[in-house]
């Protein structure tokens, strides 16, 4: 199926010297078409045609479970016990939550004393979405578009998998540096930007994949070329393939979270952002293999978790790293898996000083994780335990459900992007020396 018209305005807020682009033979993928095209493809993001494959996909929803719950919950230390009680929490208000719960934890819920305001079975809950999401990019789009920019600009890339998900896609990185290719070990200062760990969330990987293309189709614009010469850039867009291809199977979101192992019991998918071994499932993540929030039977259980280590173990050189995520318009910083503070004050501050400055950028609201709820067993936690560096989640775009939520529609993809290249060029510019914050 032919994918939709999506017209967007050029960036009027990128500077001049960023928007002329390279004007050479090889810039035959150019950011505004990206932006601007019609793409023709057999994206699994379109509407599926044959009623039957609607038919089918409707009774799935209605054998699922789920449900939209609004939860009574004043402050982080009951959010944090709603999350291991099982309730995927979507957004935090003053004195109430929302998310989705399987009918076994709603009913535990309850039997903990909390305040049920509101439940909505996912079957009657937002089932359509705008077909002008077939712009965004699929496993193989990704993996094509990926391909294209190694090709397009080999003197500065090199392409490959850092490993496999549990059904035996690879998970791909975009290396950008001239100097080492490949997985040659370099001594350059590394910035690592990743994208969907949760498999919903995929405006996170066009966030990731649209500023690699930006950054390679600018590379000769002194801005961009002194942290091309100077960096190892990894992006890796997907880290989760198989819960994002199973989120648009059928042509119908299907809210799906975790990656898709097998779990006892026959439910599927460990929470890949749970599975860290950062206080591994001591608080904020749900112990029962049906919830949305399992933290899987150990640290490192999954094949995408140990591919995540691997690669930055390997990489003793990575001081700054980046994880996407969707949603509310935050920019969070260890500790998630601690109530309290960092212990360390001097890296509190390089935290608290990037935070600040991405927020500059975004419009985002800085802050640390935990300030939500205690989430155990994290990304960015974990990196920052295991080699120091200073990592930070994104949840971006919107704020709320009403906004779109993880499915805000192609109309929001413009600003965003643009919106997360200056953080995202900010993070390049203090790579070199975060401490340089703290002095």
């Amino acid at each position: 199926m032919k994918k939709t018209l999506f017209t967007l305005i050029s960036f009027a807020i990128i500077s001049p010297a960023f928007a002329a682009g390279d004007n050479g033979p090889e810039n035959s993928l150019s950011f505004r078409q990206l932006l601007s095209r019609v793409a023709v493809s057999n994206s699994s993001l379109a509407l599926p045609e044959p009623e039957a494959i609607v038919i089918k996909d409707d009774l799935a929803l209605l054998a699922d479970d789920r449900s939209w719950v609004t939860v009574g919950a004043a402050d982080k230390f009951k959010r944090t016990r709603l999350l291991e009680l099982g309730l995927d929490i979507v957004e935090v208000d003053k004195d109430s939550v929302r998310g989705f719960a399987r009918e076994s934890a709603v009913r535990e819920i309850a039997a903990k004393g909390f305040r049920i305001d509101d439940k909505i079975s996912i079957y009657n809950f937002d089932k359509d979405f705008p077909t002008a999401d077939a712009v965004y990019h699929n496993f193989q789009e990704t993996i094509d578009l990926l391909r294209q920019l190694a090709a397009a600009h080999p003197d500065e890339t090199s392409l490959f998998s850092i490993g496999k998900t549990v059904e035996g896609r690879d998970i791909w990185a975009l290396r950008i540096n001239p100097a080492e290719k490949g997985e040659t070990p370099s001594d350059r200062p590394g910035a690592v930007f990743m994208a969907n760990h949760h498999a919903r969330e995929h405006l996170t990987n066009e966030v990731a994949l649209l500023f690699a293309v930006w950054l390679l189709e600018n590379k000769n614009a002194p801005e961009a070329r002194k942290y091309i010469d100077t960096l190892d850039i990894h992006i890796i867009p997907m880290v989760n393939p198989d819960g994002a291809e199973y989120d648009i199977s059928t042509g119908k979101y299907k809210w799906w979270r975790k990656n898709r192992s097998v779990n006892p019991g026959g439910t599927y998918g460990v929470d890949l952002n749970r599975n860290y071994d950062a206080r591994w499932c001591e608080a904020g993540a749900s112990t029962s293999p049906s919830a949305d929030t399992y933290c899987g039977p150990r640290a490192f259980s999954e094949p995408e978790t140990r591919a995540i280590r691997d690669f930055v173990l390997a990489r003793p050189n990575i001081k700054t790293l980046l994880s996407y995520h969707t949603y509310s318009e935050l920019i969070l910083y260890p500790w998630a898996g601690s109530a309290e503070p960092l212990e360390n004050k001097t890296d509190l501050k390089v935290f608290e000083a990037m935070a600040k400055q991405f927020a500059v950028h975004t419009g985002y609201v800085p802050q640390q994780s935990s300030d939500l709820y205690v989430a155990t067993g994290d990304t960015t936690d974990w990196a920052y335990m295991a080699r120091n560096i200073f990592a930070f989640t994104f949840e971006l775009t919107p704020k709320r459900w009403g906004g779109g939520g993880f499915y805000p529609g192609a109309g929001v993809i413009e600003k965003v992007v643009a919106d997360n290249i200056k953080a995202a060029m900010y993070m390049l510019s203090v790579t070199d020396d975060p401490y340089k914050l703290a002095r």
